[in-house]
């Protein structure tokens, strides 16, 4: 299988367009248009009846201390850990992509709802539900796409590896809440026919380069 994206090129940047969050010179970070990006994959495996995407975040500092405080730097060799971004379920063997604006297009505080989406999908939460618990203003079940926002003091560019799976079913069974460990794990006792990933790269920490 082979996945490209029309607004990124593999091991490239993401636009900020396609981000949760921008570099801002007096706030450190912006509220961004946070749409997701466009996919298209190809190479279909024979038998496939379904898709799943998965965008993910390998590059998370495990402990939240140094994060986002003033005078205060993420190291780059702090162990880190997955966020997931985006759970799209139950895509239909007729689609092979998924058009840039078309499951967000904008931040929604306390997040977009689900897990049902147009056409028979359907969307896993993502993890800003669990980043943004303890938050009056922005708690909530945050559905769908949510694009990268990385510290803005991490010294690590943020890898931010998009994941498409073809399946033999035509909706994946997960007998759990669709969070991206349940999912993952639904995964890896599924049918899976073949999968193709496509990796962009991000941070809001300017001085750190993108090379």
């Amino acid at each position: 299988m082979r996945l490209i994206s029309h607004n990124f090129q593999d091991g490239q940047a993401i636009p900020g367009e396609f981000a949760f969050a921008v570099p801002d010179a007096t706030a450190h970070i912006a509220l961004s248009s946070n749409r997701n990006p466009h996919l298209a994959w190809s190479d279909i495996p024979e038998g496939t009846q379904s898709f799943v995407i998965i965008c993910h975040d390998p590059d998370v500092p495990s402990k939240g201390d140094d994060v986002n405080q003033e005078g205060r730097e993420v190291p780059a060799e702090l162990p880190r850990i997955d966020f997931f971004h985006w759970l799209l379920l139950d895509i239909p063997a007729s689609i092979k992509q998924i058009e840039a604006g078309s499951h967000s297009n904008g931040v929604t505080p306390r997040g977009k709802p689900g897990p049902n989406a147009a056409d028979g999908l359907r969307h896993g939460t993502n993890d800003y539900t669990v980043w943004f618990a303890g938050d009056a203003q922005m708690k909530g079940e945050y559905y769908g796409y949510d694009g990268p926002c990385p510290p803005w003091n991490d010294t690590l560019v943020h890898r931010y590896i998009f994941t498409v799976y073809a399946l033999a079913t035509p909706a994946l069974a997960v007998d759990a809440p669709l969070t991206g460990v349940s999912v993952r794990a639904a995964l890896a006792t599924a049918p899976v026919l073949g999968q193709a990933s496509l990796t962009g790269l991000y941070r809001l920490n300017l001085s750190v380069p993108l090379d």
